[in-house]
């Protein structure tokens, strides 16, 4: 079965609203920044009468080397629905080397495991996770990597042999037959009775324990919410769901929606964009996790309805999007076809992430054919990298007098085609420390192609270096430092130095 064929799209995002409460609707749903605003800086506009006298400070130039920060880069999998690489599948490689073979690639930033409910839990009360777990957070500590992980409470791949269920539920969890397995016979695909008091209590504490595992954990970068159906993307492709009626499956993926939500406080989760097509209440359990914050994903680029398109593109800003192709996951450059421009369709493909303004792409699992893809089309991965989710940097930092002191106003412009998946925090210090003034931008800020000012008031008679660093706040009270995208060289601790002139510099302008 071509696993990507069974895909389709939809459901409800929205149009940007640049104020101080961001806000986006689309249709009649709006959406807001779940992180409360807080220690708003002034973001203008800074009018010139109001200026005593200004110069420009600083200003840089836009670096395009990859940075890795948080919220943004190119995904290898150590483990996919099927499991590892093929090499490894067929004994070819160990596991061991498969995970260090991908994790050494010089181009992947994040680790991603999508594997089975059975793959992280054997009892009750407690996970025993697979082995690739253990590697791969191993591999992204020695690497400075991130890991991303999806639980599948159902799967295809292994059926009819086996099932995502942990032994434990087979006799506990009834399962529905749903359809017949292509090439397979008589035998069907099977589905667990969601609704049922054994896989709720079950799944209840599968999510405590995960969480209890690994929220706020700080190599994870997210994870997926287990949703509906195949590879838990909310789908059982044109095979019926297998419960009794629509008001049972939308209440019953509300409540597991709600549960996830509520469970994880300190890792960004992110929720597959599929529409509803298999009537169990996609469009509802989107709109709440996109109003929780969290991030939207698509298992395909190019074979995808305007809906999900037009719904990944204007997404609010603070949200960030990850993408993810199925058709060539191989890589296999002897099997790539060519357009009339002569570029390959692979790249034509990645690329198309950028147009909805994306922060990730999915590399799947074949290392030893990504190297080689790379080295014969390196654009690919190279315009991605310097162009996916945001690159700020603090394009110009001017001076004023104002109110017999000086203020400091800063430009931070945002090179990358996303907005900033959370809020931005600056900070302006000495590095003696005696000074630290910090403050946020509004959430989302600055948008992919755009940016946004914000202003500091210096103590009275202040003069000498102060530096200009960055965090990002990814869920509320969660704040990482972010690096400046820009050629000028930064302090050993990522911030930029700027030199607050005395009153009496001959630099100094007089405003209008």
């Amino acid at each position: 079965m071509q696993r990507r064929s069974l895909l389709k799209g939809a459901a409800a995002v929205a149009a940007l609203a640049p104020a101080a409460a961001l806000a986006q609707a689309f249709g009649n749903q709006r959406f807001s920044s779940p992180i409360p605003s807080h220690d708003r800086l002034e973001q203008g506009p800074f009018d010139i009468d109001q200026d005593e006298g200004w110069l420009t400070a600083l200003y840089t130039t836009p670096s395009e080397k990859p940075v890795r920060n948080p919220g943004l880069g190119l995904v290898g999998y150590t483990w996919e629905e099927s499991g590892p690489s093929l090499a490894a599948r067929a004994g070819r490689e160990t596991l061991e080397q498969h995970v260090e073979n991908i994790s050494s690639l010089p181009f992947v930033d994040v680790l991603y495991i999508r594997c089975d409910w059975r793959n992280v839990q054997s009892r009750p009360g407690r996970l025993d996770l697979d082995p690739v777990w253990r590697l791969t957070l191993d591999a992204a500590k020695r690497h400075g990597l991130r890991v991303a992980f999806r639980v599948q409470i159902s799967n295809t791949s292994f059926q009819p042999e086996q099932i995502a269920l942990p032994e434990f539920l087979r006799s506990r969890v009834p399962t529905a037959k749903i359809g017949r397995i292509p090439g397979q016979g008589n035998a069907e695909w099977v589905e667990p009775r969601y609704d049922h008091p054994e896989f709720q209590k079950a799944f209840a504490e599968l999510n405590g324990l995960l969480a209890a595992e690994f929220d706020g954990n700080p190599l994870i970068e997210w994870t997926d919410v287990m949703q509906y159906g195949f590879w838990g993307e909310g789908h059982t492709s044109n095979y019926p769901n297998p419960f009794l009626d629509y008001p049972t499956a939308e209440r019953t993926f509300v409540e597991m929606t709600e549960l996830q939500l509520e469970t994880w406080k300190k890792t960004p989760l992110a929720f597959n964009t599929q529409p509803d097509i298999s009537n169990v209440g996609n469009r509802k359990t989107l709109a709440m996790a996109m109003s929780a914050g969290a991030w939207l994903r698509s298992d395909s680029i190019i074979v995808e309805e305007p809906i999900q398109i037009d719904q990944i593109a204007n997404r609010p800003p603070w949200l960030a999007a990850i993408l993810e192709d199925g058709y060539f996951r191989q890589y296999d450059t002897a099997k790539l076809s060519k357009d009339e421009s002569g570029m390959n369709i692979l790249e034509s493909y990645m690329l198309h992430t950028l147009d909805v303004r994306a922060n990730y792409w999915g590399l799947w699992t074949e290392s030893a054919n990504l190297a080689h893809y790379n080295q014969m089309y390196p654009r690919g991965f190279e315009r991605l990298r310097t162009n996916l989710g945001y690159r700020l940097r603090p394009s110009w930092v001017w001076q004023r007098k104002r109110h017999g002191t000086a203020e400091v106003i800063v430009a931070v412009s945002n090179r990358g085609v996303a907005g900033v998946p959370g809020m931005l925090w600056l900070q302006l210090a000495s590095p003696d420390g005696k000074l630290k003034l910090r403050g946020t931008l509004d959430a989302g800020l600055p948008s992919g192609g755009g940016i946004r000012l914000a202003s500091f008031f210096l103590p009275a008679g202040f003069t000498g270096t102060v530096h200009l660093s960055a965090e990002l706040e990814i869920r509320p009270g969660v704040v990482n430092p972010i690096a400046w995208a820009c050629e000028q060289p930064l302090n050993p601790d990522g911030s930029i130095a700027i030199e607050v002139r005395k009153n009496d510099d001959p630099g100094w302008r007089k405003g209008v």
